[in-house]
C-alpha cells in the first residue's frame, strides 16, 4: 500500500498514514513532487493523482485517491478494525455522510472563509462556515466522536484537521474543541503515523 504525497503536503500524508496505522495495516510512503500555488514544482508523473495533487494510494495497482474515498476504502478493506461502519450497521448512513460532508462541504467552506469569499446560498457543496462549525460543534456534544461513543475514520480526517487548523482564523478554539482534538491525537496511531511521515504530534 503506497501513500503519495510531498513534504509541503503533510496533512493528506499524515492523514493517511494515521488510519493505516489504526486499521493495522502496512504500508510505504513514497514522496512526489507537484505544482505549488505560486508555480513552483512541477507535477510528477510518477503521481497516480488525476490533478498531480495528494494524496493518493495505490494497494496492489488499485488506485484510490482524495481522503474521503481513501478512509472509506480502507475502512471496508479492513473491517475488522472497526473504524468504519459496515453495511447493514444503523452507523453507515452517518459515516458516509460525515466523509462527503469533510470533503463536499466543510473544506470548501473553510477555504471560502479564508479567501473572504462569500457566496450565494444554494451553490452546490456550499455552507458558510459558521453554519458548518455550529452543526459540527452540537454534533460533538452528543459525542464523544464524530459517530457518538466510537472512535471512525471520520474523526481522522476531521480531528486532525482541527488539530492543524484550530485557533485561526477559520476555526475557533474552544474547550469543546481542544478536548475532542486531544481525544483523536492522543491515540498511540497518530505518534507513529508522525514519526513516519514527517513532523512533531502536537
Amino acid at each position: 500500500m503506497h501513500d503519495h504525497a510531498l513534504p509541503s503536503s503533510q496533512h493528506p500524508l499524515r492523514q493517511v498514514a494515521f488510519l493505516l496505522e489504526e486499521l493495522g495495516a502496512p504500508y510505504e510512503i513514497r514522496t512526489v513532487t507537484v505544482q505549488r500555488g505560486d508555480g513552483a514544482g512541477a507535477r510528477d508523473p510518477a503521481n497516480p493523482h488525476p490533478h498531480g495533487k495528494v494524496p493518493a494510494i495505490s494497494d496492489d495497482g488499485v488506485v484510490v485517491f482524495e481522503s474521503s474515498a481513501i478512509a472509506l476504502y480502507l475502512t471496508d478493506k479492513f473491517p475488522a478494525a472497526g473504524l468504519g461502519p459496515i453495511v447493514g450497521d444503523p452507523k453507515r448512513g452517518a459515516y458516509l455522510s460525515w466523509l462527503a460532508y469533510y470533503s463536499g462541504v466543510m473544506e470548501p467552506a473553510w477555504t471560502m472563509q479564508f479567501l473572504k469569499i462569500d457566496l450565494p446560498r444554494g451553490m452546490p457543496g456550499w455552507a458558510p462556515a459558521p453554519e458548518v462549525m455550529d452543526f459540527t460543534f452540537k454534533t460533538l456534544e452528543r459525542g464523544p466522536y464524530i459517530l457518538g461513543e466510537k472512535f471512525s475514520a471520520a474523526d481522522v480526517l476531521i480531528g486532525t484537521t482541527f488539530a492543524m487548523f484550530m485557533g485561526g482564523p477559520t476555526l475557533p478554539k474552544t474547550p469543546l474543541l481542544e478536548d475532542y482534538v486531544q481525544r483523536v491525537i492522543g491515540r498511540p496511531g497518530y505518534a507513529q503515523a508522525m514519526t513516519k511521515a514527517g513532523g512533531q504530534p502536537r
